[in-house]
């Protein structure tokens, strides 16, 4: 709702819940006329769109009752638990004819999109290494919620839920993935989660690129994220998440943007809580949706789709596949058949 107030032509009129009371409580706190515990009964009514913010399991669900009514729909992260889930969807909506657009409003940092500017006009050439490194902090107070940490509604740990974000960017840099090797372990939170929360892996691009992707929930306190490319004269160009929620360049000798910036970690520096970085990622959550909206006003694709959201969903059961196994998992970029 935070990302929602203000947005110039948004008026939300409805919420759903399979709590009656609980979307009752959403809707008076929120000055929202309607409340249904059925989501068939409120799009029934005629909504122009629907956001999905429900735990991950019951993405599909929301996604496919959207195309039934013919409603555009715009989902939370992670798109579905599995690619097979998410192939659904898409043919669902495509077959419906309505917009479907995944939140990733890290995308929407300037950080990151000063990255893909300067590959898109040359100043970096094509990426032909990169990295991600996520090191955030989740105690047991966050897997209270009894959703998470658990396979069957979270679908993983760090990598399904945190890292997302930042293997959606490396992606979004670096461009279709051919192989994926990975290791998943829970070191710290045995006994809590059924997930992981700790992650390696190693990532071969179609290009030939080569890329790293390390993430853990285990660091007291956390440490932030980053995503890093570098080109074949050597030009990289970084974004830091630090504190978490906050998105800036940390290290760019692209031309014209050559920044270097240190000791912004302080040792022992408190964790924000999760309330405050939901806070700071609302300015970007806003300018997704109203991108969405755009794209539905214009007949167009919304910035980040439903097959954008599969490939970086890809990647993660790739690693996860790999971990069970202990071979490279090969993929193909043709998700979207």
């Amino acid at each position: 709702m935070t990302a929602l107030r203000g947005i110039a032509g948004v008026e939300v009129v409805a919420a759903v819940d399979v709590d009656i009371g609980r979307a009752r409580a959403f809707a008076a706190t929120h000055g929202i006329p309607h409340a249904y515990q059925d989501a068939d009964r409120m799009l029934a009514t005629g909504l122009d769109a629907v956001t999905v913010c429900t735990p991950h399991a019951a993405h599909e669900e929301g996604v496919l009752a959207a195309a039934r009514h013919r409603t555009h729909v715009l989902c939370e992260k992670p798109v579905a638990l599995t690619v097979a889930q998410a192939r659904r969807m898409i043919v669902a909506t495509g077959e419906a004819g309505v917009r479907f657009g995944v939140l990733f409003q890290r995308r929407f940092w300037p950080a990151a999109a000063r990255i893909r500017h300067a590959i898109d006009d040359g100043r970096l050439g094509t990426p032909i290494s990169g990295g991600v490194l996520v090191r955030f902090n989740r105690d047991a107070g966050y897997y209270a919620e009894p959703w998470r940490g658990r396979l069957a509604t979270e679908g993983g740990g760090v990598l399904m839920t945190q890292a997302i974000h930042h293997i959606d960017l490396l992606r979004w840099f670096m461009g279709p993935v051919r192989r994926v090797t990975g290791r998943c372990a829970t070191l710290v939170h045995r006994g809590l989660i059924e997930v992981e929360d700790t992650a390696a892996a190693v990532v071969e691009f179609a290009s030939g690129a080569l890329a790293t992707i390390q993430a853990g929930t285990t660091f007291q306190p956390g440490l932030g994220g980053q995503v890093w490319v570098s080109d074949a004269r050597g030009r990289t160009a970084s974004v830091l998440e630090f504190p978490e929620g906050v998105g800036c360049t940390d290290l760019s000798t692209v031309p014209g943007e050559e920044v270097s910036q240190t000791g912004r970690l302080e040792a022992g520096a408190p964790d924000l809580p999760l309330a405050e970085i939901h806070d700071h990622l609302a300015p970007y959550h806003a300018t997704q949706i109203e991108d969405f909206l755009d794209a539905v006003a214009h007949d167009r694709e919304p910035a980040v789709t439903g097959l954008d959201a599969v490939r970086s969903l890809q990647i993660i059961e790739a690693i996860y596949a790999s971990s069970r196994t202990g071979t490279p998992v090969e993929l193909t970029d043709d998700v979207e058949d």
